[in-house]
């Protein structure tokens, strides 16, 4: 077996990122974390109350994949970043997305914008069995039921077109009211 070359840290310095996003799509993941019943039927779906630029809204979990990462592991990290670390995600066995999610920086492009960058996130569903403390800069995890989810007061509470996202995977899962 042939042997990996040392790995980097895997984070840009601020100055570096910059630059990077300024000339390459960076990849993501964006995670839509759920509770199920006992027969797996989706029950409640677990917004992110987050404050950015002096406004505060309901999130998706996001996150980079860092080089020489596997989307896995980008998944279990960024679910832990932002749910801590008792949320008990369930990662799929086949780390498939629902959805390939591409967010521009020229807003009206399409309807997921990043002012930052040109971002490509692979979309999940998943569940999540344990307690859940929001760290980072979200400020509370709010869950609702998928009527609640995919209401047009939800999506007004979501910046970058994320609610877009949120109702591709309600109709994913076949939960779309």
């Amino acid at each position: 077996m042939a042997e990996l070359p040392p790995e980097p840290s895997g984070w840009l310095s601020d100055r570096e990122l910059q630059h990077v996003r300024g000339e390459l799509p960076i990849l993501y993941i964006n995670a839509v974390p759920v509770r199920t019943d006992a027969a797996g039927d989706i029950t409640e779906i677990g917004l992110l109350l987050r404050a950015d630029d002096d406004a505060i809204s309901r999130a998706l979990v996001a996150g980079r994949v860092l080089y020489h990462e596997r989307i896995r592991d980008a998944l279990i990290r960024n679910l832990e970043k932002d749910l801590g670390t008792v949320a008990l995600p369930r990662i799929p066995v086949d780390p498939t997305p629902f959805a390939v999610a591409e967010y521009f920086p020229t807003e009206g492009f399409s309807p997921l914008h990043d002012s930052r960058q040109h971002a490509v996130a692979l979309a999940y569903v998943v569940p999540v069995d344990g307690d859940c403390e929001p760290s980072q800069n979200a400020l509370d995890i709010v869950w609702l039921t998928p009527e609640e989810a995919a209401s047009e007061d939800v999506a007004r509470e979501m910046t970058g077109g994320q609610d877009v996202i949120l109702r591709r995977a309600l109709a994913y899962c076949g939960v779309l009211p």
